[in-house]
């Protein structure tokens, strides 16, 4: 790293607020996996469209590897890691592992937080609702039918009496201004 060109960003990654010494142009998912050590979130494309580095940002999930450290300064950032752990899954994880929804795995990080942020925006999708919240995460192993029973799983455990009846234009989070787009 070239330290002229690092700057001070402060955020809060899974709870934990850091202020980071790092080049503003760096990548998000760069500075999640090789100087926080949180591995979790996956480099597929480098472009934003594989879905596999998804991380929430401001509770919006978006591509860790399209994201500049310079759009996180005074943000909350969520990988998977700060979901739940092994002794207490979030919701989420735990409709994964009982559905079996992970074959190589490589993509089911961002999966789970595509799936948190879709059920967030809407708590009880239907089948259609799921395959749009997820339309930007890829599978090549093809297990997006178990992916899709467990995010319907996850959305009975979670369920709450205010039903949201109607989640037509709320399935596909599209953050205005969470990402930077381009590092």
């Amino acid at each position: 790293m070239d330290e002229a060109d690092a700057e001070i960003i402060g955020l809060t990654i899974n709870g934990r607020p850091l202020s980071l010494r790092v080049q503003a142009s760096r990548s998000l998912l760069d500075v999640l996996r090789n100087d926080l050590g949180l591995k979790a979130s996956r480099y597929g494309c480098g472009a934003g469209l594989c879905g596999a580095c998804m991380v929430l940002l401001e509770g919006h999930a978006v591509p860790a590897c399209d994201t500049p450290m310079w759009a996180t300064a005074g943000k909350q950032v969520v990988t998977v890691e700060g979901l739940g752990d092994e002794d207490d899954p979030h919701p989420v994880q735990r409709a994964f592992i009982d559905e079996q929804a992970a074959q190589c795995g490589y993509c089911t990080s961002g999966m789970m937080i595509a799936a948190v942020a879709l059920l967030r925006r809407c708590p009880h999708p239907t089948e259609a609702e799921i395959r749009a919240g997820l339309e930007r995460n890829l599978c090549r192993c093809g297990t997006h039918p178990r992916v899709t029973r467990a995010v319907a799983r996850a959305a009975q455990a979670t369920q709450t009496p205010q039903a949201d009846a109607d989640c037509a234009g709320k399935n596909v989070d599209r953050p205005a201004d969470a990402a930077g787009g381009g590092a």
